[in-house]
Formats: C-alpha cells, structure tokens, sequence
C-alpha cells in the first residue's frame, strides 16, 4: 500500500531536481563523491516521500522511524533529499564541505541534530541501526529502523557480525537496503572481493531478501511495504542500481567514485537530465 497521495510520476520529477541539485551542490564545492550520491536518489526518494514515519518540524518524535546513512560519503543525496522534504533550507546545499558549514562531505550529527548518528567509517551503519532496532524491541514501540549500505562496505568483517547480530535478535523492525552499483573506490566489486551470490549469502544468514530494480520507485515502495510485513526476522533490499544513474558519461564509470563535476560537465550533465 501507497501512502496517501503518493503520486509516482511526481516522485520521477523529484528524484529529476535532486539529481540536479546534487549535480550543483558538488560541482561548487570541487570535490565529494558523485556516482554513489546519484546511484540511491531513488532509493531515498521512495523511503523519505512514502514509507517513513517522520516529520521535519519535530525531528525528535518518540515514534518516529530512524534512518541510518551507512554508506556516509553518499551525503550529498542524503543531505538533498532533506533539503527538498524542508529538514533544510534548499541554499544551503551549496555550502557542501565549505568551511564551517553543516553539511560536512560524510554525515555529522553534531552540525545536524535531525540526523540519527554520525556516519562515515564504512562497516559501521549496520551495528548502530542494530542497536536502535533492539532498543526500539525493548522499549516496545511500533518504529521502523532503515539502513542504506554500500555494496563496497560488506567487504569489511564488522558487517558480517552485524548480520549476524540481527538474526539471532530477530529484528524484525529492521530494514537494511542495499545500494548493489557493483563499484566501489577501486573497481568492480566482484574483482576485488566477490559478493555472489549476493542474496544467498543474507538469506543463509537468515534475513528475508527482497530483490528489486533501485531506480524504479514503485518496485522500490512495494519493497518497503512488503518488509514491513515480515516477522521475526530482519529484511535486507538488495537494490540493483548504476552508480552516477541518470548522467550518461557518468553512469557505471568507477572514476565518478569520488570526483565532482566542473562547470562544463555540471552543464551537459543538467542538460541531460532536463531532456531526459
């Protein structure tokens, strides 16, 4: 079930202008990490528009949903999508790891108190959403912990004894996706620590996995839905994305890892997404 009033051909449009917004906020600042920013544009359009509890003027809400950004240098799509659900005046963006600005190039919960932690240290998202989600547990209240993970991040062995964790505590109100672009810092995933099968190795871990296109917000919502309805086990979204989706010249190029576009690039790249 949609939320009300989700209307899916205005979340295409949204996800078109965070894109560009993304697209501008980098290009000013001269450096981040443009292909995994603009590879989860979807991913968090469909869970900040039609999935989580939450609400901009009272970020602190007792029964809200928490949101874990594990994949930290994704910021910049993290910090866009905030900006255009009102967490953020939409001018800020362009101050982007400019010095004293909030919007710092990996997530910190000191500058930003809506966000639920700092992230950065790649391998770590995934305990501390287990924490949360056990405490949630605990405490009994009805809230949903979500978790955005890189592909590249499983490499590291904290991870897998998070997975582990999750299971034996049968989090259920724990969600982990996915952001599979099969690229990480130093080329395809699968040459420098293989992952598949992927979702063989969560579900022997004893996880529900979902499969889904990341870039198709309906498919992505009916993911989320259909998570919230498993019991006694936590759910992982293996989401299949390109990384730098929606840029041509940037699409599953491992080089648009950590570069920013210059001007000449922002403006074929904006043109691009206009025509698309």
């Amino acid at each position: 079930m949609f939320k009300k009033g989700v209307d899916i051909s205005e979340l295409k449009k949204v996800c078109k202008e965070v894109r560009k917004d993304i697209l501008r906020m980098l290009s000013e600042a001269g450096s981040g990490h443009t292909g995994g920013a603009l590879s989860c544009v979807e991913i968090l359009v469909s869970l900040f528009y039609a999935k989580i509890k939450h609400d901009p003027n009272n970020y602190e809400l007792e029964c809200r949903d928490r949101f874990i950004l594990s994949k930290g240098h994704g910021c910049p799509a993290l910090y866009t999508v905030f900006a255009h659900r009102g967490y953020l005046e939409k001018e800020e963006l362009m101050t982007l790891r400019k010095y004293g600005s909030r919007l710092q190039g990996h997530p910190h919960k000191g500058r930003l108190p809506f966000l639920e932690s700092s992230s950065g240290s790649l391998g770590q998202g995934l305990s501390i959403s287990n924490g949360m989600a056990l405490s949630l547990k605990l405490d009994k209240k009805p809230c949903k912990v979500y978790c955005l993970m890189g592909d590249g991040e499983l490499n590291e062995g904290q991870v897998w004894e998070a997975i582990m964790t999750s299971a034996q505590y049968k989090l259920d109100n724990l969600c982990v996706i996915i952001d599979r672009n099969m690229l990480q810092i130093d080329g395809p995933t699968e040459g420098i620590m293989g992952l598949e099968p992927l979702d063989a190795k969560w579900k022997a871990f004893n996880w529900e996995v979902i499969v889904v296109d990341g870039h198709n917000i309906k498919d992505l919502i009916s993911a989320y839905d259909k998570a919230e309805k498993i019991k006694d086990k936590p759910v992982c979204i293996i989401a299949k994305t390109a990384k730098g989706k929606g840029v041509s010249f940037m699409e599953n190029k491992v080089g648009w890892h950590g570069v920013a576009p210059n001007a000449d690039e922002l403006k074929k790249a904006l043109e691009e997404i206009d025509q698309s």
